[in-house]
């Protein structure tokens, strides 16, 4: 767009974490209606999971049962699976269909697919991604950020799941968070009933299976949190009470 993003904007739009604050640094860049379109330097510098979180936003203002998932998408370099966030919401059959809100830019030219409708073997949910790196079908090296080495493995693929389950159930997270013992950062030693709790998580389908564990004390997202962004490294959080 030709437009030279602030330093100031590239470090702290992103760390919003909820719709409320991303409407408030909009309406501060120009107070005028959503519908009408901005000048690159009136908007909000976001990630994939902000297109997420605002198209989630918008389904559930009109009464569409919605959420945001985390996974990791095969379209954007061959042969990798990149760490991504898209949305998903409920049709009237009772099933879930995808959207990636963010590839529907046009520079993103032609994917293969609607983004209105993603294949699930074109974005694996963290779920998808877990079971197929634990059952040997994957290779966890291939998971993760492309533009970062060490920002790849099963431990990010853990880490996704957690927080995917996080956000299936209510708490919608920044794609950087985490917690102990199951959502931390890095290589650590899991027990067998940590593999076998988050092989849970991997194959829970049902609101039921998402509200049971996320009840689990090693699942759910304490109030304070870590934080480890791009932007601010790692940080603690204390999340509101809901």
């Amino acid at each position: 767009m030709g437009y030279a993003i602030p330093e100031q904007r590239l470090r702290k739009d992103a760390e919003s974490r909820y719709v409320t604050e991303i409407l408030r640094i909009l309406r501060e860049r120009r107070d005028a209606p959503l519908t009408e379109a901005r000048e690159p330097e009136e908007r909000f510098v976001g990630t994939c999971r902000d297109f997420a979180l605002l198209h989630v936003s918008l389904l559930r203002a009109t009464g569409t049962p919605a959420r945001v998932r985390g996974g990791f998408g095969t379209y954007f370099v061959d042969g990798f699976h990149e760490d991504h966030w898209v949305s998903e919401y409920r049709l009237p059959d009772g099933s879930w269909r995808l959207v990636d809100p963010q590839v529907l830019h046009p520079a993103y030219g032609d994917l293969g697919f609607d983004p209105l409708d993603v294949p699930r073997d074109r974005f694996l949910v963290a779920g998808d991604a877990w079971r197929a790196c634990r059952g040997g079908e994957a290779d966890p090296g291939t998971f993760g950020l492309w533009s970062d080495g060490a920002l790849r493995g099963l431990w990010f693929v853990r880490g996704s799941l957690v927080l995917d389950l996080a956000c299936r159930g209510g708490v919608e997270t920044l794609p950087w968070d985490g917690w102990e013992p199951l959502a931390g950062f890095g290589d650590v030693s899991l027990s067998d009933d940590d593999l076998a709790l988050l092989d849970a998580v991997a194959t829970a389908h049902t609101d039921e299976d998402v509200r049971r564990l996320c009840a689990q004390p090693r699942l759910a997202p304490p109030r304070e949190i870590l934080s480890k962004s791009p932007a601010f490294g790692l940080r603690g959080v204390t999340l509101p009470r809901r």
